[in-house]
């Protein structure tokens, strides 16, 4: 059966084998984007029961206007990035980029970050801060497009490829920072 179809039956019939599919399509994709955003097992598991009864709590409200598969990373998303935030303010570890140079850098092509090597891209990642790190996974592992990157984030496409080209940018000097001078001697 179709996701549609599933939660067409939910609503009529409210029975829970219709949610328990669901749960059972659902739960290991919801699981491991909650892992790699969360970084911690047991925050994830947490985070997955609480999607999972988010969406069971709302899935009356699903319209359909988007695909069900969608609307589940957008609540999964919304819900592991709202953990991220909490956690960051209770540690008093919302710093601010001051540091960042003005955007004067020409674009950096998509090529410079699916070029570098996997222990280098590896590098990359981990000095960027969360939010930065899903956001160029959402758009070059998970493939999502920018029109629903920025109904996820709640903004307009182009504020969302403008934070998209800040990150390649800032992804950019920190390759260059810590790769440049071996990438010289490999060529």
């Amino acid at each position: 059966m179709e996701d549609l179809e599933i939660i067409r039956a939910y609503r009529e019939r409210q029975h829970a084998i219709c949610f328990q599919i669901l749960y059972d399509r659902y739960s290991t994709k919801v699981y491991s984007k909650a892992v790699t955003m969360l970084h911690k097992a047991s925050e994830a598991e947490d985070a997955t029961q609480e999607i999972f009864t988010k969406i069971f709590l709302n899935l009356s409200k699903f319209q359909g206007q988007s695909k069900f598969s969608t609307w589940v990373y957008s609540i999964t998303y919304n819900l592991c990035i709202d953990k991220i935030r909490r956690d960051k303010r209770v540690k008093d570890l919302f710093a601010t980029e001051v540091d960042d140079p003005p955007d004067t850098i020409e674009e950096v092509p998509d090529e410079a970050l699916l070029s570098m090597q996997l222990t280098e891209l590896q590098y990359v990642l981990s000095q960027l801060t969360e939010a930065d790190r899903t956001l160029l996974l959402m758009k070059y592992k998970d493939g999502v497009k920018i029109k629903a990157i920025a109904g996820l984030l709640g903004k307009n496409e182009s504020a969302v490829k403008m934070q998209l080209k800040r990150i390649k940018e800032k992804a950019k000097r920190i390759h260059d920072a810590r790769f440049a001078s071996t990438s010289s001697h490999n060529t």
